[in-house]
């Protein structure tokens, strides 16, 4: 059985989860990460992404719609801008809301915000990818 570290995941308006992990895994700024126990202390930005929390055997999948991981040798902490269960998330809206961004991204309308249009587009995959 592997180490095992405690892990928080804080959204601005809830303790979305708290307890143990052997493993995490995540998108931050720099890249993939997969996280063990006794990790060199880290620090990074997230990126919209699919956390998978391994414990026991067991993967639990949460969307991470960006926000800060803070890595220590027995704890990480993230805090995210948002954090959503499968269950919690309508996979029909976050279609919708990915094929608008697409199209704000392939129009190029003078006006229109890239950057924002980019953002929107990585947070509909990350929720359509955390429930397939």
């Amino acid at each position: 059985m592997a180490e095992k570290f405690k892990l928080s995941i804080i959204s601005p308006d809830r303790v979305f989860t708290e307890g143990e992990a052997e493993f995490l895994e995540f998108t931050s700024t720099e890249g993939e990460l997969g996280i063990y126990a006794q990790h060199i202390p880290l620090t990074t930005i997230l990126e919209p992404c699919v956390m998978k929390i391994h414990n026991e055997g067991e993967v639990k999948k949460a969307a991470i719609l960006g926000g800060f991981v803070e890595i220590l040798k027995d704890k990480i902490t993230v805090l995210a801008e948002d954090a959503q269960w499968p269950d919690d998330i309508d996979v029909a809206r976050a279609k919708a809301a990915k094929k608008r961004a697409e199209d704000r991204l392939t129009a190029k309308q003078e006006g229109t915000d890239m950057l924002r249009a980019e953002a929107a587009l990585k947070r509909a995959i990350a929720r359509i990818n955390t429930v397939d």
